[in-house]
């Protein structure tokens, strides 16, 4: 049953969020508004809350989309609140548009729709300067030629995958490769032993890591000098993870022949060999859907039962209810939690049903179910504990 005297739960959007998932929220136990007071959780998409005053009644954030740099992730974890995101859930629609510059490098479609735009005569004075002129927009085919992939996340694997099927050598790199993700790879898919080598034979070159500290310009004039003449690179993932001068500087000596970036910059404009893109990746129909419906699921499932799927900040943790008395527990990876808990449980006379937690480095969090209601001073015991970040009593509807 919800925390709060009216029953409800209150959702704050701060972008548009698609319907399709929102109305999945139920309308007895759910408000829902881009103009809410201490809402319970916020709901976002690309809207920056870096600097912004998050209230004190908020328990979760849920990001529709998979990038969370526009949230104070840090700031979150030390107050208990999950920060939820959306992995996969564009991904088909980012594979789509990654596919398509592929082409668009590939063929020199962007500069020869320019030179066709600038054309003047009539159609026979237009037919003889597009005869003339398409000499200078020749390109090259995709089969044969070799795709590096630098990340194998979901949209990696989908990148890969497809290229496979394109008749393209693929060339993979992600040393934090799971066994789930490498099951879906194509057999045929090589493994780089290390980024250098991937680069040293990659004709294509497509990112697809997440962006932090340690990814920060990892295409910079070091492993710019390592890749082939006339490679094409494409960023999909982060503007900052390229160096823009570096790609500019690599463009000018001819060691790169096209960059496609879905993030446009004042240094890229008017640049020869660079096409950018008004960030399409996740902007079709489908994949605002996909990320609506998702987020809402994982919001709903932790504010009513403190179930956690896809945080970037806190483990993966899911304990079907067994019993309809439940406390929620954040808390830092430090030991002795549990025993502190279930202490103040069995002092207060309750007797653990059953009992999850996991860890996920510094943070970790508990689930726990007991045989009868939680007295609201043992939630603030609970609550007290040194290294408890949040506690929570998540009670079913009688």
């Amino acid at each position: 049953m919800p925390e709060n005297q009216q029953g409800i739960f209150k959702i704050h959007t701060l972008n548009h969020i698609s319907s399709h998932g929102l109305s999945r929220f139920p309308i007895d136990c759910y408000q829902v508004s881009n103009d809410m007071t201490e809402p319970d959780a916020i709901l976002v998409r690309s809207h920056n809350m870096l600097n912004q005053e998050i209230p004190a009644s908020v328990k979760a954030i849920g990001r529709a989309g998979a990038g969370t740099n526009n949230i104070p992730v840090q700031a979150m974890s030390s107050r208990g609140i999950p920060v939820f995101n959306t992995p996969g859930a564009n991904a088909n629609a980012v594979k789509e548009l990654v596919i398509a510059s592929l082409f668009l490098a590939a063929r020199n479609l962007v500069p020869a729709l320019q030179f066709v735009e600038s054309l003047q005569g009539d159609d026979a004075a237009l037919n003889k300067q597009a005869e003339d002129g398409k000499k200078h927009f020749s390109g090259i085919e995709l089969p044969g030629r070799t795709l590096g992939i630098i990340g194998l996340g979901e949209i990696g694997r989908l990148v890969a995958n497809t290229a496979i099927r394109l008749g393209m050598k693929v060339v993979g790199y992600d040393p934090k490769i799971t066994v789930e993700s490498a099951w879906s790879l194509s057999a045929e898919v090589r493994k780089a032993h290390s980024m250098e080598d991937l680069l040293r034979h990659s004709e294509f070159i497509s990112v697809h890591v997440p962006l932090l500290d340690s990814t920060h310009h990892l295409i910079n004039d070091k492993t710019i000098r390592l890749m082939k003449h006339n490679v094409m690179l494409l960023n999909f993932s982060r503007s900052a993870i390229v160096d823009e001068e570096a790609v500019l500087a690599g463009i000018a000596a001819n060691k790169i022949k096209a960059y496609v970036s879905d993030f446009p910059s004042q240094k890229l404009q008017h640049q020869k060999g660079v096409i950018t893109l008004p960030h399409l990746g996740a902007s079709t129909q489908e994949a605002e859907e996909n990320c609506a419906v998702m987020v809402v699921d994982q919001l709903m499932d932790y504010l009513q039962n403190g179930n956690i799927t896809h945080t970037v900040n806190f483990p993966d943790i899911q304990m079907e209810r067994e019993s309809p008395y439940r406390v929620a527990v954040a808390n830092a990876n430090v030991p002795n939690i549990l025993g502190q808990i279930s202490t103040s449980m069995a002092n207060a006379g309750l007797n653990i049903h059953n009992m999850i937690n996991k860890s996920r480095g510094e943070m970790a969090f508990t689930l726990v179910d007991v045989d009868s209601p939680v007295p609201q001073h043992v939630v603030d015991e609970i609550a007290a504990i040194a290294g408890v970040l949040m506690a929570r009593y998540l009670p079913l509807p009688r």
